[in-house]
Order: C-alpha cells, then sequence, then structure tokens
C-alpha cells in the first residue's frame, strides 16, 4: 500500500507570534505543523517572494531537513522595509512533496537607529500629571496609487491611534510595559485601508499607562519620565514602487481630550460633555529620545480577548446596585445609559469579591479602582475606560437607578495567548481548580507576568513567574511573551549579576539577590527551551544565566555554603501569620542552598544544550559542591532535613539533593508522616507547592499525593473552589470560611503562583510529560491508582495537538488513548503492564491493563 498523498504544511511562523507584520528580526526562525497521518518528512523546501522581485527557493535536507521547529532562516538576510510572503513544502521519501503551505505576509520593522524618520512628540503646555490626557493631532497626504501603508506606533506612556476617525488596530495600552529606558517596543499596523488620497487626519489619545502613572503600593509617578510622548511613523508604499515614509515632527498639534484623569490603578474620569470641544491645539516639543531603545515586539499585545454579559444584579445591604459577572477577571465595565441629563454623574467601583454583602475593597488597599463618567445629555451612550483595566468580578455602580442586565457587560482584557493546553478529570472540584488557573493566568498575563491585578501593586515578581513558569507554557502559548520578559530581566539586571525582584525593576533595590524569585532568571529561560525547543532564546539568556548564579557564588561560604542576604523564603506557607508572609516553617538557608544546586546545575544543562561541553563540565562541578554541602550541613544520615518540613523534603526529594538510598528513604517516610499529621492539608509556601505532590509520588505515596489534592479542609487547593473561587488565591485562606477577607494588609483573590499545582495534573494525573525539547518525545504515565475514575488532557505542542485519556472500565481495566502528531516520539507506560515503556508514533494508539 502507497504511503498517503502529503498535505500541505500548517500553521507556518516567522519567529514566535503573529508578528510577521511587524518583523524585528532579518534572520527569522520557521515553524509548522503537519497533518494527521503525514509521513515523516526529510527535506523541505521555503519560497520567499520579496517586495515585488521574483520568488526565490532554497532547499534543506539531511538531518537538518528533518527538523520542522524553530528553523534557520535559510535565504539572505532581510532588511527593514522589505515585505512579501514566504512559504513552504515538504518532502516525504516515496510519498514525494506536499503541496506549498499557505503564504505567510512579513514586513520587515526597523532594524537601526537611521530606519526611524519619526520623532517623539509631547504637548507644550498641557499633558501634565494634573491635566487630562492629551491628544496629539497630525495628518498624512497620500499621493496616487497607493497600493501599501503601515503605521510603526509607540508611545511614552499608552496610546489609542485614529485616522480619519476610525480607530487604529484593536490593541490595548499600547505600547504595554517593558523596561522603558533600555527596551522601548512599538507595534507594527497595516493601514492601507484607513487611508484615502489627499490629507490624512491622525488623532492619538496618550494616557499615562505603567510610564507615568502611579506604580507600587507607595502610588510612585514618573517612574520612568514626566512627560507623555507620541511616536508615529509612517510607510507609504505606491504602485510606481516609491516608499515614502513620514512621521510625527514638530509640526503636529496637541489639545485637551475628555478624559480628566486617567491612571491604571486609580481608574479613569471622563467627561462627555467635552467631546467635540477641542479649543485650540497647542504646539509639540520633539523629545531627546535615543531611537537605539526602540525595539519590535515578540509576543501579542494586550486585547479585549472575550466580552462576559453580566450575571445578575442584585442589591447590597445599605441599598447600592452591584453586578455580579459570576467570573473574577481583568479588564474594564461596559455600560449602557440613557435618558440622564447633561451633567448627571455615573460611577463605576470595582472588587473581586463581597464581604457581608459589600463590595469588598480593602483588599485594594490604596488603588481607588473607580471610573467616573459625566453624561452629555439623554441620548443611549455606550460607556468604557480606554486607559486603564481592573481586577474585578463585582462592580458597584451608582448614578443608574434602573440598571439592567442586559445593559452591562465586562470586556475581559490581556495578552492576546493562544490556548494550547486542557485538563478534564471525574472530579469536578478539580475541573473548576484548573479552570480557576486558566483564568488566574488569563488575568495576569497582560503584557507582563504579574502577581496580582487589582490592588496597589501589578508588578512582574520573579518569584511567581518562576515557579508558575510550566504550568503557564502548557495552558498558553506564552513563548513570545515570556521571550520578551526575558529581556527585560536581563536589561535590569544588576552589573554584579543580582536579579531584581520585580521585572521591569520598579523597586530599584540594588542589594536584594533573593532565592528563588533571582532564579527566574536560569529557570525560565530553560522553561522556554525545553517546552518549545528554541536554541536561540537560550544561547540569547546564556550570559544572564551565568551571571545570576555567579552573583551567587560570590556570597558562598568556605563550607561552599550560600547564607547571606535577605530571604523571602518559603512565602505565604500557610502557617506564617497574615500579617508576616516571610514566617515560614522551611529555614531560608536550606532553600537558597536548594537552589543554588538547582539553578547552578541548569546552567550547566543549557550550556551542554549549545554544545559548551567545558563550560557545562564547570557549572556540573560546582552544582556537585553545593549538593554536598547541603547534605553535610542539612541532612541527617537518615534523611532528616533541617526545618522538618513538607517544603524541604519537597525540594530534597524533587531536586536530588540527597546522596544515600538511606537519605531518599527516610526523608519520602517523613514527609509522609508530615503529611498524615497534617490530615493531607496543605503546608507549603510558594516554594514547596510546586513540588509537594512530584515528591511524594517519588517517595512512593501516591494515594496521599491524592489525596493532598483532593482535599477540601484549609489549607488545600480545593477549600478556595469551595468557596466559590474562580480564580486561584494569594493565601490559601484569602476568604475565611465565615465569609470574611483575610485580616492581612496583603491579600489578593487573583494570584497564579499556587496555581502552579496544574503542572501536577497535566504531567502526572492525566500522564503527558515533554521529555526532548519542544515536545519533540513525550512520557505518556497517567496516575491510575487513585480516587479518580478518568483524566484527559490536551496539548497543542510546537509539532501539533497531543492528546492523552484514561479511563477505569466497570471491570477494573483500565483503558487508555493517546494520540501523537507527526514528528513526536512518545514513551507509553501501559496501565497494568510493569515490562516499562512502548514506544510509538504518530497515531492514535489505545493500551489496557
Amino acid at each position: 500500500m502507497s504511503d498517503p498523498e502529503p498535505t500541505a504544511p500548517q500553521d507556518l511562523r516567522l519567529d514566535r507570534t503573529e508578528h510577521a507584520g511587524c518583523l524585528g528580526s532579518p534572520t527569522p526562525r520557521l515553524s509548522w505543523r503537519h497533518a494527521a497521518g503525514a509521513a515523516p518528512q526529510d527535506g523541505y523546501e521555503v519560497e520567499i517572494a520579496r517586495s515585488g522581485a521574483a520568488p526565490a527557493t532554497a532547499a534543506v535536507t539531511g538531518a537538518v531537513g528533518r527538523e520542522q521547529v524553530s528553523v534557520a532562516w535559510p535565504h539572505e538576510p532581510l532588511a527593514a522595509g522589505e515585505h512579501g510572503t514566504v512559504r513552504v513544502r515538504t518532502n516525504h521519501g516515496d510519498a514525494g512533496w506536499s503541496p506549498w503551505s499557505e503564504p505567510v505576509a512579513f514586513h520587515v520593522a526597523p532594524l537601526a537607529p537611521q530606519d526611524w524618520v519619526a520623532g517623539f512628540v509631547s504637548p507644550r503646555h498641557l499633558g501634565g500629571l494634573a491635566d487630562p490626557a492629551p491628544i496629539v493631532v497630525g495628518s498624512v497626504r497620500v499621493g496616487p496609487g497607493l497600493v501599501g501603508a503601515r503605521l510603526l506606533l509607540s508611545a511614552l506612556g499608552v496610546v489609542r491611534a485614529r485616522i480619519n476617525g476610525t480607530r487604529v488596530g484593536s490593541d490595548e495600552l499600547t505600547p504595554g510595559w517593558t523596561s522603558y529606558h533600555k527596551r522601548l517596543r512599538f507595534e507594527g499596523y497595516d493601514v492601507t485601508d484607513l487611508l484615502r488620497e489627499g490629507t490624512n487626519d491622525v488623532d492619538a489619545l496618550l494616557g499615562n499607562g505603567w510610564y507615568r502613572g502611579a506604580l507600587t503600593w507607595d502610588l510612585r509617578r514618573d517612574l520612568y519620565g514626566d512627560r507623555l510622548a507620541l511616536l508615529a511613523q509612517f510607510e507609504l508604499r505606491y504602485a510606481d514602487g516609491r516608499v515614502e515614509t513620514v512621521g510625527t515632527d514638530g509640526s503636529w498639534r496637541a489639545h485637551a481630550s475628555h478624559v480628566l484623569a486617567d491612571d491604571l490603578y486609580g481608574g479613569q474620569h471622563t467627561d462627555l460633555r467635552l467631546l467635540g470641544e477641542l479649543g485650540a491645539p497647542g504646539p509639540v516639543d520633539l523629545l531627546d529620545v535615543d531611537p537605539r531603545i526602540l525595539v519590535a515586539p515578540e509576543g501579542p499585545p494586550p486585547r479585549i480577548t472575550q466580552v462576559l454579559p453580566a450575571a445578575r444584579i442584585l442589591r447590597s445591604p445599605s441599598g447600592k446596585v452591584l453586578v455580579d459577572f459570576g467570573q473574577n477577571l481583568v479588564g474594564w465595565v461596559n455600560l449602557t445609559v440613557r435618558g440622564h441629563a447633561a451633567g448627571d454623574r455615573i460611577t463605576v467601583r470595582h472588587a473581586e469579591v463581597l464581604e457581608h454583602g459589600e463590595l469588598g475593597t480593602r483588599p485594594l488597599r490604596r488603588a481607588e479602582a473607580t471610573d467616573t463618567y459625566d453624561l452629555a445629555g439623554p441620548d443611549e451612550t455606550e460607556l468604557a475606560p480606554q486607559l486603564t483595566f481592573h481586577g474585578f468580578r463585582y462592580a458597584e455602580v451608582t448614578g443608574v437607578d434602573d440598571l439592567r442586565v442586559e445593559d452591562v457587560s465586562a470586556a475581559v482584557v490581556g495578552s492576546d495567548l493562544t490556548r494550547t493546553g486542557w485538563f478534564t478529570c471525574s472530579e469536578p472540584l478539580l475541573e473548576q481548580l484548573h479552570e480557576n488557573v486558566v483564568w488566574g493566568t488569563r488575568g495576569n498575563f497582560l503584557d507582563v507576568p504579574t502577581d496580582c491585578p487589582q490592588r496597589d501593586e501589578r508588578l512582574g515578581w520573579t518569584g511567581d513567574i518562576q515557579v508558575f513558569a510550566r504550568t503557564a507554557a502548557f495552558l498558553f502559548d506564552v513563548d513570545g511573551f515570556l521571550s520578551s520578559w526575558l529581556r527585560d530581566l536581563a536589561a535590569d539586571q544588576r552589573p554584579d549579576g543580582g536579579v531584581p525582584v520585580v521585572i521591569p525593576d520598579v523597586l530599584r533595590d540594588d542589594n536584594v539577590i533573593a532565592t528563588a524569585w533571582g532564579d527566574a532568571a536560569t529557570m525560565v529561560p530553560w522553561v522556554l527551551y525545553r517546552r518549545y525547543g528554541d536554541l536561540d532564546l537560550l544561547e540569547r539568556q546564556l550570559p544572564s544565566m551565568r551571571a545570576w548564579v555567579d552573583r551567587l557564588w560570590s556570597e558562598v561560604d568556605d563550607s561552599a555554603l550560600w547564607r547571606t542576604g535577605f530571604q523571602y523564603g518559603d512565602w505565604l506557607d500557610p502557617t506564617a501569620p497574615p500579617d508576616d508572609a516571610a514566617a515560614a516553617q522551611a529555614d531560608p538557608h536550606v532553600i537558597q542552598q536548594a537552589y543554588l544546586v538547582r539553578s547552578t546545575e541548569t546552567v550547566a544543562w543549557a550550556a551542554r544544550a549549545l554544545g559548551l561541553p567545558d563550560l557545562a563540565t564547570e557549572y556540573e562541578d560546582l552544582a556537585d559542591t553545593a549538593r554536598a554541602a547541603f547534605q553535610n550541613a542539612y541532612v541527617t544520615p537518615l534523611g532528616r532535613v533541617r526545618s522538618d518540613c513538607q517544603t524541604v523534603y519537597a525540594l530534597a526529594l524533587c531536586w536530588a539533593l540527597l546522596g544515600s538510598g538511606d537519605q531518599v528513604e527516610g526523608a519520602g517516610e517523613r514527609l509522609a508522616e508530615l503529611v498524615r499529621e497534617a490530615n493531607a492539608t496543605v503546608a507549603t509556601g510558594f516554594v514547596g507547592t510546586p513540588l509537594i505532590l512530584d515528591a511524594l509520588v517519588i517517595a512512593g505515596q501516591t494515594d496521599l499525593a491524592y489525596a493532598m489534592l483532593l482535599q477540601t479542609e484549609n489549607p488545600s487547593w480545593l477549600y478556595p473552589v469551595t468557596m466559590g473561587a474562580t480564580t486561584v488565591w494569594e493565601r490559601w485562606d484569602s476568604m475565611l470560611p465565615d465569609g470574611s477577607i483575610n485580616p492581612g494588609e496583603m491579600t489578593s483573590f487573583n494570584h497564579y503562583a499556587l496555581g502552579a499545582v496544574a503542572n501536577f495534573l497535566h504531567r502526572r494525573v492525566a500522564g503527558l510529560a515533554p521529555v526532548l525539547p519542544g515536545y519533540r518525545e513525550v512520557e505518556v504515565d497517567p496516575l491510575t491508582d487513585g480516587p479518580l475514575t478518568h483524566a484527559a488532557v490536551r496539548h497543542l505542542s510546537p509539532y501539533g495537538e497531543i492528546a492523552v485519556s484514561w479511563e477505569k472500565q466497570p471491570d477494573g481495566v483500565v483503558r487508555l488513548d493517546v494520540n501523537v502528531p507527526p514528528g513526536v516520539l512518545a514513551r507509553v507506560f501501559p496501565p497494568g503492564v510493569k515490562r516499562g515503556a512502548v514506544k510509538v508514533g504518530a497515531g492514535e494508539h489505545t493500551f489496557s491493563g
């Protein structure tokens, strides 16, 4: 029987994201997927059609020709301003060549300072901290024969632009948040259809955003600068081959807008009576901004990704009108009003929870999270802010006495990440927990991975993403999103290698080298390499990885122990008092040494993956030295670990920090004792939580792992679910059983860190784990000996969708179904079989036992 006719490659991508229309590299990496049933690939051709030139084709054969993920650009480097299309076809041996893929259009962004002709323009006489949000206006003249146009847009602040009254794109809070003094992102838009021959009016509303708005619990303003500014560059292509580049300059003007105040924490005040009353425009100044800091996007921008209708409208005990959206989310309230007099004010306040029936705003601390609107008259009006966002499930609306549920909805805003991972099982509470993890990721992945989206903080805490990166990379395509964030980490890293605890660094504390937080410098790049198979990213981040580890080793004493500096430790251990989240059971020095070993060996792994054996050996030797020091200082011959709590045993078992078999056995037995003594409740904080269930499985205590996973008493993962949570909480008991909010000053109902448990659901409960980078090889070994009757997982890997599901039949036999895409090898451990793994390739496979 002959091989089936090859099908065209699918999902061709240039670099990491959708941004082929704003390509920031002259040599983008290429990736594609094959349809189910495709024969093995043994070569490929890449065709490029450049800027109207004849197509050129490059063929790749041999071992490299069998690759399809992050393959090298096979043509001459692209130049700034070039545009065209790329497509690929693949060879499948006796089955022959596939058809060509669908072409992907590209447009190369500016690659050097000289590619920019536009300047940053700032209002001269308005746009101060107490002034309304300014609108910068200008015009672009278009001649006859226009065939293509794009706009490159950036700002000091955030910007929303229009051409001839029509909004440009659908992105929110452009250009997002980066380490502005070192990296300022721009976005690119095809605006051909928005332009007409003759004069075109351009206006851009500027907001404070992260650049100039309040940041941190101190509500610090002007952390990056005190002037808002617009950068807009148009590239106009004509039928005769001419390219004209124009942009913001001293001829542009500025006037005040109807947005009287805007702040990410505080909210937005809008006076609709001022719409159209622009007043005389004033001059702008050209600011001296080094164009070398301008960078193209790597990940998708924030957008409205969903609109949720209001679930219900209710009255609080004090008579307030409350809207419940049924889901803790991030974005804003859309409100339709009618029949009001000019000057009537509508106020919308936001909160995540109700406390005793009233809006629970105490966890917001100093973030007012309030939007106000002064109405222009009785006509039906759609209200929504443009320059802020909130974290909320509930909204209190004042000024509308007859509010109807159909007049209210919530815009869900976040980085527009592609969903790639799904999980189901026989326990509804566990499924809801997983859904809570998904929503927590959506809310906190708004341009940077923040700790929380609602209070006076919303910072890119390194510790949170360090423990959550593996879960995030399963649930969503975060390759470009986290790659961009890692560039900011390297940019903000101290000259001595120290890593700030938040990225972008707005705390600016030069003295903190906090374990588990700064280790994001090593852990996150390794996760991205393992999940997406991109060696270029690993090579790019290796200097940052080494600098962090070398900084740690500069603190090591003569016993090869790291015991210096302030540490967060096992942050938010449930035994810690509400006012001291660092007061954990785990000795912080034990945690420091464990991470010293782990980060050091991670650098060694990276060096070996990059073909640097001498460097790998150097760091392997250091890791062995640190591991021996851990054993000598903190472990007894029978496996007792200093501070004797769940977290230290989880670290020791999961990261192979123990020496003899007696130590491993003793540590596993002691961990099991501690879990039984706690009635299978969780006794770990940020550090131990991602590891505790795996540690129990390593110790041969799968029954205890399931008991802890399914526990509903506080503290546990399912306790918040039983309390109605729709996202993961910051504290195990952010809300107490009586419905009151935890008395600690710091509590959030949308933190993703403790949701790292979803990684265990994917890898162990459902049983799908990557073995080789990019999921080129996977392991399927679900934990079927437990109270669940079925579980399933799907993951859209770089090679295609991998699916695993298992179910216990009425006769006790377990059926295991595995679906493997072309290009992936699965190592399957069939249920009830003790002979080891079975290797299977692409296709659908069923096992029973």
